[in-house]
């Protein structure tokens, strides 16, 4: 491991660290391998760098991790947001640095999970010219819709929010320093959270950052989980990407697939040694006969937060959509019931409840509980049950009509199994905002009372239904703390009846397809033995308070980490807390506290972050506060107090 410092045109330097293979000849030369992100190489991602970069140094590549500007070891002040273009030009210099380098045979190649899988899907749609070929996991290039800010056009805020807020006040490892001409430019950045805050529609402030993925026209690697936010992307640049793909997605939720949780896990760097062998090297390693698209087929499983391994198999698709899929149309019945024949004319109504929705998960993924409770403030279809099995794959629409008696509604719909039992299993799902309705770019208000066509294109997946069980559709305008509540009191309705009713449109594929060579087990990892991580925030603890004489449910999340260093101890500490008020569904809140204490060796230092975002009708009320301390002692502060308006949120 070499520390370096990478130059930057305006005087910036960028801290990597670089994993150089060991025992290499004179004049040998090796590809660059690059992983490029904000998580601190030194300290917070500094055990888990390690098992991977080691593991490509071992097999011929200088494996780079560098810490974007303004974070970690990297000099200069934080971006605006999250892939600036000062990032992405950054970028482009650490891409052209590393191919000229006297140990590199001039290409690179990118790789990462989310943010540095965001990257890379960014770094190639510029076309770098050294760069030679991507490997992204659980990452997405549809910043407005599907990143973690607006959840399917949305408001959404989670603790990510809350990290990067704090996080862009450090300085870093090993020194932390509190030279203000360090840390003064980082701790006066403003948060992120903010300005997301202040762009609730898609348009040029989201689309400037990325293109069109058939920009992308080199070797792109895809990596995606069955749980995982992202994983629409995965499917998307198999249809879009003008370069060759590859992809692979499990049953997985934001993790790489050898630590999975739940699994089956298996070994992916193999994987991503036989890919950039063949780009990077110019070895014949076979991947051009790869299968596309390997994918996991998941089969029914009792709803289980803690479920250790998903059932299912494997199966390969070297087209996408399927060649072999079919299209069956469900039809939402007067009597409630799903079925193939068209509806006779009916209105169902809904009554809009703002808390609904907290065992539906915390974005369109995870292990859930029995989603029963969401279920009973929804307008719920459920089919005969299936007289054999039935196998999805890809992504199912909800074709509804509605109407609503505000100006303003949000429509979730949820594709769940029900087992003889009446057990409840969620596997896919989808919201719209209403507002959104043509365009996510130019909102407008609904006219209440008038139906309105919805197209509710539902998250990827895979799902045996069984013979015996039944298909149920669930309808709602709620499905809280994911997405924060719309603020008018009101009734929804949806239409049956007809070719054009409400209906449900389902991918439908053979049960079993052809098989894919099998993918190797989890081989060893090594580990640094003078770093160690402790734990993980998410999914921490949930607990769920319902007042019911007030009408008032509030949602408390807290979670923990930490790591050990040669220079001392970090804990990570940070807790959420939603309210809404189903009386009154302009008035929900988000407050948000996090601290970062690191022990060193003769001064503890302490970072703390507190966000508080209020609504009423018309506008959000934001709140942050910046701190400090030294053994105790607050040194700094730094608040931020604005009143956004609402914009058709």
């Amino acid at each position: 491991m070499e520390q370096a410092w990478i130059p930057m045109k305006d005087g910036v330097r960028l801290a990597a660290t670089l994993y150089m293979p060991d025992g290499a000849t004179p004049g040998e030369k090796f590809p660059a391998l690059l992983e490029y992100l904000p998580y601190r190489k030194d300290d917070g991602t500094a055990a888990g760098d390690y098992p991977k970069h080691a593991y490509f140094a071992r097999r011929g590549y200088v494996s780079v991790r560098v810490d974007i500007r303004g974070f970690g070891a990297s000099e200069g002040t934080p971006p605006e947001r999250e892939y600036s273009e000062q990032e992405q030009v950054d970028g482009e210099q650490v891409i052209a640095w590393l191919a000229h380098q006297s140990w590199s045979n001039g290409n690179v190649g990118m790789f990462g999970i989310s943010w540095g899988g965001f990257t890379a899907l960014q770094m190639a749609m510029r076309h770098a010219p050294a760069l030679k070929a991507i490997l992204a996991v659980d990452a997405t290039a549809e910043l407005f819709h599907d990143d973690v800010h607006y959840l399917d056009g949305i408001a959404h805020i989670d603790e990510f929010e809350l990290n990067m807020d704090m996080a862009e006040g450090w300085t870093g490892a090993p020194d932390y320093t509190l030279d203000e001409k360090v840390l003064g430019p980082r701790f006066e950045t403003p948060p992120w959270s903010l300005l997301y805050l202040k762009h609730q529609h898609d348009g040029p402030f989201w689309r400037e950052r990325v293109r069109p993925l058939k920009e992308i026209t080199i070797p792109s690697f895809l990596i995606g989980g069955l749980l995982d936010g992202y994983r629409d992307n995965v499917t998307d640049t198999l249809m879009q990407s003008s370069g060759p793909v590859k992809a692979i997605v499990g049953p997985w939720n934001h993790t790489f697939p050898n630590d999975a949780v739940p699994g089956p896990q298996i070994e992916w760097r193999n994987q991503a040694v036989l890919w950039f062998d063949h780009w990077l090297k110019g070895r014949d390693t076979g991947v051009e006969q790869d299968p596309r698209l390997v994918v996991y087929m998941q089969h029914w499983h009792p709803p289980d937060p803690n479920l250790e391994i998903v059932p299912g198999e494997w199966r390969r698709e070297d087209v996408w959509p399927p060649k072999e899929e079919q299209a069956s149309t469900l039809f939402l019945q007067p009597n409630h019931a799903l079925a193939e024949t068209t509806a006779h004319a009916d209105t169902h109504q809904l009554k809009y409840v703002p808390s609904v929705g907290v065992e539906a998960g915390f974005w369109w993924g995870e292990l859930l509980s029995d989603v029963r409770p969401v279920d009973a403030f929804s307008l719920v279809y459920d089919s005969a049950p299936l007289p054999d099995d039935m196998a999805i794959l890809g992504r199912p629409y909800a074709l509804l009509r509605a109407s609503a008696t505000a100006s303003l509604a949000d429509w979730f719909a949820r594709l769940s199994d029900v087992a003889p039992d009446g057990t409840v299993t969620q596997i896919t799902g989808a919201g719209i905002n209403g507002a959104q309705r043509d365009s996510m770019s130019e909102p407008r208000d609904l006219d209440p009372g008038k139906v309105y066509a919805l197209d509710i294109e539902m998250h990827l997946t895979s799902w045996v239904f069984s013979k015996g069980h039944r298909i149920r559709v669930a309808i709602s305008n709620a499905l809280w703390p994911m997405m924060l509540p719309t603020p008018y009191s009101m009734t929804t309705s949806l239409e049956l009846g007809g070719n054009d009713g409400s209906r449900i449109v389902l991918p439908v594929v053979p049960e079993h397809g052809v098989a894919p060579p099998a993918f190797s087990a989890p081989e060893p990892s090594e580990e640094r033995t003078d770093v160690k991580s402790e734990g993980f925030p998410w999914p921490g603890e949930w607990t769920v308070e319902r007042d019911e004489a007030r009408h008032k449910t509030t949602v408390h999340w807290k979670g923990k980490e930490g790591g050990k260093y040669p220079w001392g101890t970090e804990t990570d500490y940070e807790n959420l807390t939603y309210e809404a008020d189903d009386a009154h569904p302009e008035t929900s809140s988000v407050r948000g506290e996090a601290e970062t204490i690191f022990a060193l060796m003769g001064r503890t230092l302490a970072w703390r972050g507190h966000l508080l975002v209020t609504t009423d009708q018309k506008n959000f009320y934001y709140k942050y506060t910046r701190e400090l301390l030294k053994d105790g002692q607050m040194i700094k502060s730094k608040s931020w107090r604005e009143t956004i308006a609402r914009d058709h949120q």
